[in-house]
């Protein structure tokens, strides 16, 4: 399994990973502030593949000058495998090469399921951002 950058053919892929993980609202969510990370910074978004096969994705932005978490997603079927921790880690060395002053993880209503997760890799309550504003890759997109 590797964790490497995106790049422009991963376009389709993970649009259908994301379609496939989340649930439709989340995905059409995410969709959108997906697009306006890729048009933004393209090295906060990494991906996770086996075999060839995309099995992962994190989206993260910078905010403020805090890393943000913005959405992980795994195949069901390689869930529990450490993908999601491999790919929360890359995303904070990333984060960490930028300097940013904290890194936390964005906590709509889409990641309140995974707040177990997070906890199980480390993050506490004092890590999870919920807005009382939105975050610029969010704002102002309908859904």
């Amino acid at each position: 399994m590797c964790i490497r950058s995106f790049k422009l053919s991963d376009y389709g892929p993970a649009t259908a990973l994301l379609q496939r993980v989340l649930s439709e609202d989340c995905y059409d969510a995410t969709i959108q502030a997906f697009a306006r990370q890729l048009s933004w910074d393209t090295d906060l978004i990494l991906i996770a593949e086996q075999d060839d096969e995309m099995v992962g994705i994190i989206i993260g932005t910078i905010d403020n000058a805090k890393g943000y978490v913005y959405r992980v997603a795994v195949t069901k079927e390689h869930r529990g495998l450490g993908i999601g921790e491999r790919l929360t880690e890359a995303l904070k060395q990333r984060f960490n090469i930028r300097q940013v002053n904290k890194i936390m993880v964005n906590m709509d209503s889409y990641n309140e399921v995974a707040i177990p997760f997070f906890e199980s890799i480390g993050y506490q309550e004092v890590d999870f951002f919920r807005f009382t504003e939105r975050l610029s890759i969010v704002k102002n997109l309908a859904y």
